[in-house]
């Protein structure tokens, strides 16, 4: 079994989601009393958040390249990044580190063309709607990405940091979020991904008409089949 280095702590809810999650897929695999060989690196999301707001990602990317390279010197063998967002920084941080970075997006789109989607909506933070590191991964599979307005999109990225990341599920969010997902399914979306890693905490899968991709429980599941192989 390989073992893997998480980054976590953004938020520590859904690391916690991330442990839970690889264990019990690996102990599913192999039974008995087996768990994966993990390494976690927790942060202080609060000094995260500061250097995002200020739109430091050189900072970020320089920041987390060290401690990948921690979890490396102490054995880790692929590093996943316990966060939706934090994967803008993939590609530069690919560059940093000589072990394999255990991609978010890539691991949803495995999902969406094993059931056949053509066109998804996306939710997540400001960084993950707006930016192209999620979408472009999506478009060049042949899969049509729709995001919503920009007032939804403030108000989902604000309720994510003021709410979700302190583990506030509010009933009125909720009933927000279910509204703006509904107004994609509307405009054709035949699914709805939840790339935000604190999202699931909210909405569910059977909250919804179409078919619901968690992001967190599919990278997950991701990190332990690359343990396992």
């Amino acid at each position: 079994m390989k073992t893997i280095g998480l980054i976590g702590g953004t938020s520590w809810l859904s690391t916690i989601d991330y442990y839970r999650i690889i264990n019990q897929e690996v102990n599913r695999q192999l039974g008995d009393l087996h768990s994966a060989k993990l390494l976690l690196y927790s942060i202080d999301f609060d000094e995260f958040k500061t250097l995002a707001d200020a739109g430091d990602w050189r900072k970020i990317t320089e920041w987390f390249a060290g401690i990948a390279q921690q979890l490396q010197t102490a054995g880790a063998e692929a590093i996943v990044l316990c966060a939706g967002t934090l994967h803008l920084i993939v590609p530069e941080l690919q560059q940093l580190v000589q072990i394999p970075i255990i991609h978010i997006a890539d691991a949803t789109v495995s999902e969406l063309r094993s059931q056949d989607i053509i066109k998804t909506a996306l939710l997540g933070t400001k960084f993950t709607m707006e930016a192209a590191f999620f979408k472009d991964i999506l478009s060049q599979q042949g899969i049509g990405v729709l995001i919503p307005d920009a007032d939804e999109r403030q108000f989902i990225h604000q309720t994510i940091f003021d709410e979700l990341d302190r583990g506030l599920l509010l009933t009125e969010t909720k009933v927000r979020y279910l509204d703006i997902i509904q107004n994609l399914i509307e405009k054709g979306a035949e699914a709805v991904i939840l790339g935000c890693t604190e999202i699931p905490l909210l909405i569910k899968p059977e909250d919804c008409t179409v078919p619901v991709f968690d992001t967190t429980l599919i990278h997950a599941k991701a990190a332990a089949r690359f343990a396992l192989t």
